[in-house]
């Protein structure tokens, strides 16, 4: 089948492009504001619920003032006490 070009046809397409583009433009200025309060719903719980489960694991019951190392360090880096020696200059001008 072969399609010939025509200037009614090329200006129906354009038209077309046109109305729809105009019409998502329409359309998303009115959704917007729903899509990113539900966007950022969702954030917000997803963010709480990992907050709350960090604080769970990370807050076990303590007492008020209580104090608690988890770890000490390791004391095993012994420092070489013989860096090097010791040489004295002067300048010469």
């Amino acid at each position: 089948m072969i399609f010939t070009l025509s200037v009614v046809g090329l200006a129906r397409t354009i038209l077309w492009i046109i109305a729809i583009y105009f019409i998502i433009k329409i359309l998303s200025r009115l959704l917007a504001p729903f899509l990113i309060r539900f966007a950022a719903r969702k954030m917000e719980e997803k963010f709480g619920q990992q907050f709350n489960q960090q604080y769970k694991q990370d807050n076990p019951k303590r007492k008020e003032g209580e104090t608690v190392i988890d770890k000490m360090p390791n004391d095993n880096s012994q420092s070489n006490k013989k860096v090097g020696e010791y040489i004295d200059y002067e300048e010469i001008d």
